[in-house]
């Protein structure tokens, strides 16, 4: 017989700090503990959940003090998704945390020496800001007004929403979502509402059986819109029944498509998305220089990156920019460079732009970004950093002044820090979605490197989500 799991109460514990993974933190006995949903300066009784060496993971069973912190969450949903896990803090607190996060990455995983950190670049918009999100189909929605009185043989347990913190086969069934702009929901719920009334069967993560799996929609702010349906197996009359449903009740949808996924995970970016009515893509607009008033324009594909808060994107890539403080002669390298859209907005300030990047599809939507804003300065190259950026590479291409890299959440290599460390730029602008990574890495280039300016910027409210950009200068 398996040990039951031993649990521990602590009563009357203050929450004294917001930690990773939107977790608050508490001490007992110099112990730490992460709680979920409290907020710093909340006293609660705390119920172990997990014992491990150095630190527990609990939750709040009783509030004896709310914080001054506190702020009222906006969603019904709050504490079950998940995905806004700071909603109950207020947005200045919000803000004052993930400033602190960084700071304290650079600090205790870093060691580095550092300048003041610049104030943190907070978002105009703290709702609805999202252009893309993904919904899950699922026959087994998280039920709310649970009751051991509930005959589930006549209940419905059909949802289309967002999974469930460490469950992979539930969904909450949602209703009203405030992180993208309409007609997300009312598009989200037709379809739901659709299916459930033609009787079309919802996906069962278990058993891998139903038609619907996911709902994708994508929106932009020149108004184009993008909805994308993954369906388990191509049941075209079906497909096509539900696909002009969702056409001639939402005319404003200019690219229509859906995808076959029959794989044992929702991952769709290796599959086709095949267009059923409009554009298989949308058009993004960000503007390039305030004093012109001139804008970039970027093409979006089903399986494009693009950051999903347009209008933050616009101040981490003009922050970045500033720091570069290009003159016009300058090659500069932009690594980890996605679909190009940095280097489409640094190419008028700069006399080559070299971006590289691992995924070949995205290098197809960089040439197709610069074909659309007619840039002739700037080349791409797809492929491994490692392999791709070497003595022979740079010899060809040019000695670059500057280097901006974006690498994902993992951060660099050490190879690739090598080779940058050996190229050394007169400026390198690191921009990062993982303060912790990050400062892993600039550990690594401080022999050679100043650190000159920190700028945090928030891209997720209500999330511990924050972008960190830092300006190296060479010695």
């Amino acid at each position: 017989m398996a040990e039951r799991r031993k649990q521990y109460i602590f009563k009357e514990v203050e929450i004294i700090d917001a930690g990773s993974e939107g977790k608050a933190v508490a001490k007992v006995d110099n112990k730490v503990i992460f709680i979920p949903f409290v907020v710093p300066g909340d006293v609660v009784d705390i119920k172990t959940t997990r014992k491990k060496k150095s630190f527990f993971e609990g939750i709040a069973i009783k509030f004896h003090k709310y914080s001054d912190k506190r702020t009222e969450p906006k969603c019904e949903y709050f504490g079950l998704c998940g995905g806004c896990k700071w909603q109950n803090m207020s947005y200045e607190n919000q803000l004052f945390y993930k400033q602190k996060q960084v700071e304290d990455n650079l600090q205790r995983i870093g060691k580095l020496d550092f300048p003041e950190i610049l104030p943190i670049k907070g978002a105009q918009d703290i709702y609805l800001y999202r252009n893309k999100l993904e919904f899950t189909f699922s026959n087994k929605k998280w039920l709310t007004d649970y009751s051991k009185d509930i005959d589930f043989a006549d209940r419905n347990m059909d949802g289309l929403g967002f999974h469930l913190p460490k469950m992979f086969d539930r969904i909450i069934d949602i209703e009203n979502c405030y992180l993208q702009r309409s007609p997300s929901n009312k598009i989200r719920l037709a379809i739901r509402n659709y299916a459930i009334e033609k009787g079309l069967e919802f996906y069962d993560a278990r058993k891998h059986l139903g038609l619907l799996r996911n709902l994708i929609i994508r929106t932009s702010t020149t108004g184009d819109l993008m909805v994308i349906v993954v369906f388990s197996t191509d049941e075209k009359e079906i497909i096509n029944d539900l696909l002009n449903f969702v056409s001639d009740k939402f005319p404003e949808i200019t690219s229509l498509m859906y995808i076959i996924n029959d794989k044992m995970n929702d991952s769709v970016s290796d599959l086709e998305a095949k267009l059923f009515k409009g554009n298989d893509f949308i058009i993004e607009e960000m503007l390039r220089d305030e004093d012109k008033g001139t804008k970039l324009k970027f093409k979006i594909g089903p399986h494009s990156f693009y950051q999903t808060n347009s209008e933050q994107a616009y101040n981490l890539y003009k922050i970045a920019k500033e720091m570069a403080d290009l003159s016009g002669k300058e090659t500069v390298y932009d690594l980890y460079t996605g679909t190009g859209t940095i280097a489409n907005f640094i190419a008028d300030s700069a006399k080559k732009v070299i971006g590289i990047e691992y995924i070949p599809s995205a290098i197809e939507d960089a040439f197709e970004n610069l074909k659309l804003n007619k840039i002739e300065n700037t080349d791409f190259f797809a492929g491994d950093m490692l392999k791709i950026l070497t003595d022979d590479f740079v010899a060809e291409n040019g000695q670059p002044e500057v280097i901006i890299t974006d690498p994902p959440r993992a951060g660099m290599h050490d190879k690739v820090i090598k080779q940058i460390m050996n190229i050394a730029p007169e400026k390198i602008v690191y921009i990062s979605c993982n303060p912790a990574t990050q400062a892993r890495d600039l550990s690594l280039m401080v022999e050679k490197y100043n650190i000159e300016k920190v700028q945090p910027v928030d891209m997720f409210p209500h999330t511990h989500h924050v972008e960190n950009v830092v300006l190296l200068k060479r010695k």
